[in-house]
C-alpha cells in the first residue's frame, strides 16, 4: 500500500515527478522579472524623488509597514496558488478577523482578543477547504461567495460600526511597537517569510502542494493526499489574511468592517509578478515578498509625486499588465 510519504523514496521533489521537470534550474527570463522590475522601479523613484524623501529610513519604515500584511497575505497565496486554487476571500476575512479580536479585547482582555482573530482564520479556512472538496466546486467560486459571506458577517458583528482597540499590549504586539531599532511589523514580515519559505521549500508538505498543483491525478497515484492538501492550503490562506487583519488592526488601534477591502488585488499582483504560476505547480516566497514591496513602493513614490488616487489606480494598473505578461506568459501550442 502507498504511503502519503512520497519525498521519502525520492530525492526530487514529487511537484517534478509528475510534470517531468528535470533541469529545475534551468534559467528563465521569467523567474527574474520581479527583480528587474524591483531595481528599476527602485531606481526610477531614487533618481526623481532624492529631494523628497524618498530614500530616508523614515520613508523606508513606512513602506515596511505597508507591506507586512500585504506580504502576509501573499506568502498564503502562493501555497495556494501552487496547489491550483484561488481564494477571493482574504479581503473579508481581514476584516472579520479584525472585527472579532476587537471585540475579543472589547469584553474579554488580551488572550480571548487574540484567540478569536486567530480562530476567525482557521475557521474560514477550513470551511472553504470543506466545501471545494466536499462540493467539488472550483475555488474559485467557492471563495467568490464566502467573500460575501464572511464580509457580512464581518458588517452585522458590530452593525457597521467602528471597534477602538485601547489595549496597549495588544497594540505594541501588532503593528505599533518596537523591537529595540526595529518596528515589530519588520519582525513579523521576517518571522513570517522564514516559516513560509522552510514549509515551502525545506518540508515534504510544500513539495505535496507542488505535486497537488502540477497534477492531481499523478499526485494521489504517489500516494498525496490531495483533498487533505487543498483544504490545507485554504487554512494558510485565511490565517495569513486574519493576522493581517490583526495587524492592521492594532496599527490603526481599531477594527471597522472596510479593513482590506482593496487588498485581494495587490496580493495577487505581488504574488503572480513574484514568479507563482496561475496555473498551479510553481511559486516563490521570495518572488511574493519582492513582488509586495514592489507593489507598496509603487504606491509610495506615486503618492510622494503627488498622483490622485485614479492616477494611481491607472499606473497600478499598467505595471500589473506588463508584469503579469511577463512572468505569466505562457509557451505557444
Amino acid at each position: 500500500m502507498m504511503t502519503d510519504h512520497p519525498v521519502t523514496t525520492t530525492d526530487r521533489p514529487p511537484a517534478e515527478q509528475t510534470t517531468g521537470l528535470t533541469d529545475r534550474h534551468a534559467f528563465r527570463w521569467t523567474d527574474i522579472t520581479v527583480y528587474l522590475g524591483f531595481v528599476l522601479v527602485f531606481g526610477f523613484f531614487a533618481l526623481t524623488l532624492h529631494d523628497k524623501g524618498f530614500l530616508s529610513a523614515q520613508n523606508a519604515t513606512s513602506i515596511v509597514s505597508q507591506v507586512t500584511p500585504i506580504a502576509l497575505m501573499a506568502f498564503g497565496a502562493v501555497f495556494v496558488l501552487t496547489a491550483g486554487e484561488i481564494d477571493l476571500s482574504i479581503g473579508s476575512v481581514v476584516a472579520m478577523s479584525a472585527l472579532f479580536t476587537a471585540l475579543g479585547l472589547r469584553h474579554f482582555g488580551l488572550p480571548a482578543g487574540i484567540a478569536f482573530g486567530l480562530l476567525t482564520g482557521v475557521g474560514a479556512g477550513l470551511l472553504n477547504g470543506l466545501l471545494i472538496v466536499g462540493l467539488r466546486v472550483p475555488s474559485f467560486l467557492i471563495t467568490l461567495g464566502t467573500m460575501q459571506l464572511f464580509s457580512g458577517i464581518a458588517q452585522m458583528s458590530t452593525q457597521l460600526q467602528d471597534v477602538p482597540i485601547v489595549n496597549g499590549t495588544y497594540t505594541t504586539l501588532f503593528g505599533s511597537g518596537t523591537v529595540g531599532p526595529l518596528s515589530d511589523a519588520v519582525v513579523w514580515l521576517v518571522i513570517g517569510f522564514i516559516v513560509a519559505q522552510i514549509a515551502y521549500r525545506n518540508l515534504a508538505f510544500g513539495w505535496r502542494v507542488m505535486a497537488t498543483g502540477s497534477s492531481g491525478a499523478s499526485a494521489r497515484a504517489l500516494g498525496v493526499n490531495t483533498r487533505r492538501v487543498r483544504i490545507s492550503v485554504m487554512m494558510i490562506s485565511s490565517c495569513t489574511a486574519a493576522l493581517a487583519g490583526m495587524l492592521y488592526a492594532g496599527e490603526v488601534q481599531g477594527a471597522v468592517y472596510t479593513l482590506g477591502s482593496s487588498d485581494l488585488l495587490t496580493v495577487l499582483a505581488g504574488v503572480v509578478i513574484g514568479g507563482t504560476s496561475l496555473f498551479g505547480g510553481q511559486g516563490s516566497i521570495p518572488g511574493a515578498l519582492l513582488g509586495s514591496i514592489l507593489m507598496a513602493m509603487i504606491v509610495n513614490g506615486l503618492v510622494l509625486m503627488g498622483a490622485t488616487v485614479q492616477q494611481q489606480i491607472v499606473v497600478q494598473g499598467l505595471i500589473i499588465v506588463a508584469a503579469v505578461a511577463v512572468s505569466q506568459r505562457q509557451p505557444a501550442e
